[in-house]
């Protein structure tokens, strides 16, 4: 705590305590290009030690920065998605990467939004310039509702019907399609699909069912399975299809992480990968290219992704367009040719 506890602090006492003139103090804590960051230093030091009430416009992060975005993570399936998950850890470092290049900071909110009313604080009661909400989640028509007011804001998810905001994306039917006909070139003939109720993982459904019509395989519906986007769930899922005798030589899963959990329950219900199923993921984490065997995915573009939606906060006269990021199909032991 500071010598002042009661936030009594003026301008014009930091401007005595420094021994610079009100216009310097105001401008310093307002980052102004043409004070020097030294008094910037000095200023800031003693507004901290004498608890100076900070005005909302004043920059949150070190002094310099061309700007400054917030990250947020909605809710999925009543809980905040965990920020350990090893393919948005790969995308925030790509988000970082972006707007580090452009002098540019940003933070990660506490925050999980689950209603239109949360979004709307999520983007007005921040010092930044704009948010990236990480997922969809089940908000669209409350993201629809936000891009008709003046928020700043990218989405990184899906395209849907009707959207209005702005998103940036992979082209999920393409990709879940592609993963299904490689499988069905290789001679599988019972492709499991393992997704959940998001959006993005119900566009890579729909290109699986779509790719197994186009090879003239029948869609069994139970081939196809809800999970979460967990390692755990996916063991679970593929442990309980084991033990109940259900017939499968493929497997097309909505994410890497999916797709490992997969694995190790083959692996541990005496099945072999590949030759008794082949396996593709989605997302080509970095633990993809580890995992033993070594996991035939579905890329997405993490690099260039971070790149578009850092830009979509700070290109203030872009025109918002959302973007489709190609696919790529990495084929690796998982899936045996």
């Amino acid at each position: 705590m500071g010598s002042n506890s009661n936030n009594n602090t003026t301008l014009q006492d930091l401007a005595t305590l420094a021994g610079v003139s009100v216009s310097t103090v105001s401008r310093a804590l307002n980052d102004h290009p043409l004070i020097s960051t030294r008094t910037k230093q000095r200023v800031w030091a003693l507004a901290r030690d004498h608890d100076y009430p900070f005005k909302p416009t004043m920059p949150s992060g070190p002094i310099g920065a061309v700007g400054s975005i917030a990250i947020v993570t909605p809710v999925m399936r009543g809980r905040p998605l965990p920020l350990s998950h090893p393919f948005f850890l790969e995308l925030l470092a790509n988000i970082g990467e972006a707007a580090r290049e452009r002098d540019c900071d940003f933070t990660v909110s506490h925050t999980a939004p689950t209603s239109f009313d949360d979004l709307v604080a999520n983007t007005t009661t921040s010092r930044a310039d704009g948010v990236i909400f990480l997922g969809q989640s089940m908000l669209h028509e409350e993201f629809n509702r936000l891009a008709d007011t003046n928020a700043r804001f990218v989405v990184w998810g899906a395209q849907l019907p009707g959207q209005r905001y702005c998103s940036i994306g992979s082209d999920n039917l393409l990709g879940g399609g592609r993963a299904t006909r490689h499988l069905a070139r290789l001679g599988r003939r019972r492709i499991l699909f393992l997704g959940g109720s998001d959006p993005e993982a119900m566009q890579r459904r729909r290109g699986y069912s779509e790719a197994l019509a186009d090879s003239g395989l029948e869609a069994d519906p139970d081939l196809i399975v809800s999970v979460e986007f967990e390692l755990e769930s996916a063991y679970a899922a593929v442990s309980g299809l084991l033990r109940r005798g259900t017939a499968f030589d493929g497997i097309v899963a909505a994410s890497d992480l999916i797709a490992l959990g997969a694995i190790q329950a083959l692996r541990r219900g005496g099945k072999s990968v590949p030759q008794d199923v082949s396996v593709v993921g989605y997302d080509d984490m970095l633990l993809s290219r580890l995992s033993t065997p070594t996991l035939s995915t579905v890329r997405q573009d993490t690099f260039a992704a971070g790149r578009l939606l850092v830009s979509r906060i700070m290109d203030k006269d872009d025109h918002q367009e959302s973007k489709r990021l190609p696919t790529e199909l990495i084929v690796r032991e998982s899936c045996g040719g």
